[in-house]
């Protein structure tokens, strides 16, 4: 039950020293409302607290602190009697202490040894608090005083006093404070004693779990999102959350609310307003106005937008006092509440009119000058400063931002509202890098065009140098290699000519240039070239701000490899930029994707069409709209052989005909644009149409000696053998062809013997093919070769048995019985993501359950599929307690 306070006995007039009688209220226990949260971790640790001296509940207005200690007298064992005080900001030492002694008696504490009752200030002498101590002592259990709203601006007088008092009584007394500041009293020795138990509004914050609790004592069932998102706008403040339900009592639609809600159109823009605005001074209330066009704030940054010197003072003083600011993990930097700052913003416009785009451009320029250009950039834009942004972006060399990076999306969100067609080069080429991001090549291509009508060799270094590295990009994703070639030419040569980059700085951007060229080069089919530059590309990053050139580099050596037939390098490049991407939890938009493509590469060729077809799946989740040309053919060549395993003709001739209609548009590389005539060719051989094959191969004629063997091996199907091995036997030893094309090479020569009558001459050929297809254990050749391999090795079982690595029961079997193996050993974080999926939680809630973002939440989901060889949440667990892993 909660204490309650009495009146006084009859014929007793309770006076103050002054003369006034006493406020009854404020001994009165507050009662609770009838709609609330149980908080039992809170107020066991109230508990715990009244067993040592002092206890301290502090928060800023509307946190709970008073529900809070109200509710823990009427809930929680106390250790001795309860007295409640409310205390008054203007209360004397006399006053106070009759106050004390007040409520000593009306909540039934009597001391052993009478004090007294002060008359006056001047009565409250060592004598009468040594009587009150005395008293405390004596008693047989210890009285348990709460001074609610106990703050630093009582009398200092009072605060000697209770410590004076606190300190003599032999533990007769338990303090509890709330209030929205630390008192006067000397907390670090009774911290460093561990003699201070605290509740801080970190502990008095709503948690999501808790907001839900609210809102159902409201009558409101709202979605998990819904709850997550007002959680996070109100920053778990209990008054803004119990105004946002009453608010939503009275509306139609509680989650359209919680979408629309504007603070500064509610009641708690009146609450902040009178309860912390207008408590401050006038010279506070004008600084917080003008600071809250910033988030964060530092103290400079708000004496340039005041145009004083005192917000170094005036912020700490504010931190301290809870007034809805907060210091920036112990920084110089202060944070205002989401609820407050916006509030403090509409306020800003209605007072001042006109005033707010100047201090975005006053904030933009001193943001800039200490360095943090995202945030400059955003403050320019806000004040309609679009050429300063724009140019900030350009002068820094910090284009690519738009495409990589953790601010990519905050930079893209704020240049989308630049207008277009704005003057001048930076602007242009902002521009054009915002439609590239928006995989509008078109749009990016005209930009283009418009920034070089700026541009000469009288412009700054840094523009040229930004247009031709968005030039770079462009071209890459365009495959236009000439394009690209010139743009890296361009780049590479205005390097030496901008101060920001001196040696050892900015290394993302000669990363960028060099795998750039190692595009260049595998467009071209210059493999070992492409290899070289990309592996300085990867070399190139080293430090921080290099992990998404890192992942683009080291998923486009992968490529390379891949299509050399060097299997095990390119897993391992593959499995690399994967490692990078998970440790810097890369936004999964932003990485690059052909990481899992290489991957499913290798394991069609190693015949694991699961695991194939799993990768594929997250390539596709992962690499975006428009992935680059080179690696849109290869997912195409992949696709086409999944689909010929499958035996479905159709959608294989689908997979490779979608890339190559789009091949003028994308200008692919002749070499992949032959790949794909190859895929399409084996789709009609498995499918018993030989003639298709050779007429699509005839008609798309290549010199690559992978376009020969595809090419025999049609002729070879459709009867015309000596034609076949004359095609084959005119290949030179050493031509360039991948170690996949030497094999299916051998292997329609061993054909081709075993349809002439020579035995012999065909195992020479079918044992050529095992030697060199097996350190990359190249399964799936074998398998597409069709049944005369698969009964020339039944043939010879001895030569099966020494190549134990083939299909199980010999070549041409397509698959391999049960389920793929683990890619790579699951780490104890990604299990312990995974048993919170198990548990049906959303990826919000799993992220709030570990301390972790949701992006590095779905980070390790993502590495978790890929490892279990899975697409879904669900099939990952199931996959997963298949392992035991859980």
């Amino acid at each position: 039950m909660v204490n309650r306070t009495g009146p006084p006995p009859p014929g007793r007039r309770c006076l103050e020293p002054s003369g006034d009688p006493m406020l009854a209220a404020r001994f009165a226990v507050p009662p609770l409302p009838r709609l609330r949260v149980h908080r039992p971790a809170l107020l066991s640790r109230l508990t715990a607290g009244a067993r040592g001296p002092l206890t301290l509940v502090n928060g800023p207005a509307g946190a709970g602190k008073t529900m809070l200690a109200a509710a823990w007298l009427a809930e929680s064992p106390v250790p001795g009697p309860a007295v409640w005080l409310t205390v008054e900001p203007g209360d004397a030492p006399g006053a106070f202490w009759a106050y004390v002694l007040e409520a000593f008696d009306r909540h039934g504490v009597k001391l052993a040894t009478a004090p007294g009752r002060p008359t006056r200030a001047a009565g409250v002498d060592r004598s009468f608090l040594v009587r009150i101590a005395e008293g405390l002592a004596e008693s047989e259990q210890p009285v348990v005083l709460v001074l609610d709203q106990f703050d630093a601006d009582c009398a200092r007088e009072i605060t000697d006093g209770l410590q004076f008092v606190l300190r003599n009584c032999a533990g007769g007394l338990r303090l509890v404070l709330t209030g929205r500041t630390d008192s006067l009293l000397p907390m670090h020795r009774y911290r460093a004693a561990g003699a201070l138990a605290e509740i801080r509004n970190a502990d008095l914050r709503f948690t999501v779990a808790e907001t839900r609790l609210l809102l159902r004592e409201h009558g409101l069932e709202l979605s998990a999102e819904a709850v997550r998102v007002l959680a996070d706008r109100t920053g778990g403040w209990a008054a803004g959350l119990r105004l946002c339900a009453l608010a939503m009592q009275a509306g139609e639609d509680p989650e359209a609310f919680v979408r629309e809600f504007a603070a500064s159109r509610t009641t708690i823009a009146d609450y902040l307003l009178t309860e912390v605005l207008d408590a401050q001074p006038p010279s506070t209330q004008e600084l917080l106005l003008r600071a809250s066009v910033t988030d964060p704030i530092h103290p400079d940054l708000a004496d340039a937008l005041t145009g004083r010197d005192d917000a170094a003072w005036t912020l700490a003083r504010l931190a301290r006092a809870n007034a809805f600011l907060e210091q920036v993990d112990g920084s110089a930097w202060y944070r205002l509440h989401p609820l407050f700052a916006e509030v403090l913003h509409a306020h800003l416009r209605h007072r001042h009119p006109g005033l707010e785009p100047g201090l975005h451009r006053r904030a933009a320029r001193w943001l800039a000058g200490t360095g943090r250009l995202t945030d400059a950039v955003a403050q320019a834009a806000a004040g309609g400063d679009w050429q300063f942004a724009a140019g900030l972006l350009v002068d820094r060399l910090a284009v690519d931002r738009l495409f990589t990076g953790l601010d990519c999306e905050r930079l893209t969100r704020t240049f989308a509202a630049m207008p277009q067609g704005l003057p001048g080069a930076a602007p242009a080429v902002v521009a054009a890098a915002c439609r590239l991001a928006g995989q509008d090549l078109d749009g990016c291509v005209g930009e283009l065009r418009r920034a070089d009508e700026y541009l000469d060799e009288s412009a700054a270094p840094a523009t040229r140098l930004s247009r031709a590295l968005v030039g770079a990009r462009a071209g890459r994703l365009s495959g236009d290699l000439a394009a690209t070639g010139q743009a890296v030419a361009d780049a590479t040569r205005l390097l030496d000519d901008c101060p920001q980059l001196l040696p050892g700085r900015r290394p993302e951007i000669r990363a960028l240039l060099l795998a750039s060229q190692g595009a260049v080069e595998l467009g071209a089919g210059r493999f070992d070239r492409a290899e070289a530059r990309l592996s300085a590309a990867v070399e190139a990053c080293d430090g921080p701000g290099t992990e998404q050139p890192l992942c683009e580099a080291l998923g486009s050596l992968a490529l390379v490899e891949l299509v050399r037939g060097r299997l095990e390098q390119a897993a391992e490049h593959a499995r690399g930029s994967l490692a990078v991407a998970e440790r810097s939890a890369l936004l999964p938009p932003r990485a690059a994707g052909i990481d899992h493509l290489v991957l499913a590469g290798v394991a069609t060729e190693h015949d694991d069409l699961a695991t194939a077809r799993a990768e594929l799946d997250l390539a596709a989740a992962s690499a975006g709209p428009l992935p680059e040309p080179v690696a849109a053919a290869a997912a195409a060549v992949i696709r086409c052989r999944l689909a010929t395993a499958a035996g479905d003709l159709e959608e294989a001739l689908a997979e490779v005909r979608a890339p190559g209609a789009a091949a003028h548009a994308r200008r692919l590389p002749r070499w992949a644009v032959d790949d794909l005539a190859i895929a399409e060719s084996s789709a009609y051989l498995a499918h018993g149409d030989p003639g298709a094959a050779l007429d699509l191969l005839e008609a798309a004629a290549c010199d690559r000696p992978e376009h020969t063997v595809a090419l025999a091996r049609a002729l070879l199907a459709a009867g015309h053998r000596r034609r076949a091995m004359d095609l084959l036997a005119e290949l030179p030893a050493d031509a360039p062809i991948s170690t996949a094309g030497r094999v299916r090479a051998c292997l329609v020569q061993a054909q081709g013997a075993a349809e002439n009558g020579s035995a012999r001459e065909a195992r020479r050929f079918l044992r050529q093919a095992l030697g060199q297809a097996r350190p990359q254990e190249l399964r799936r050749v074998f398998v597409e070769s069709g049944p005369c391999v698969r009964r020339l090795l039944r043939q010879d079982p001895q030569l099966a048995r020494a190549h134990p690595w083939l299909p199980s029961g010999g070549a041409g079997h397509p698959a391999r019985p049960g389920r793929a193996a683990l890619v790579a050993p699951v780490t104890e974080r990604e299990v312990e993501v995974l048993c919170q999926a198990a548990q049906l939680l959303s990826t919000e809630e799993i992220a709030a359950a570990l301390y972790l973002s949701v992006n590095t939440v779905k980070t390790h989901l993502k590495s978790v599929y890929r490892k279990l060889s899975v697409t879904r949440r669900g099939d990952a667990v199931r996959r997963a307690r298949d392992l035991g892993l859980l």
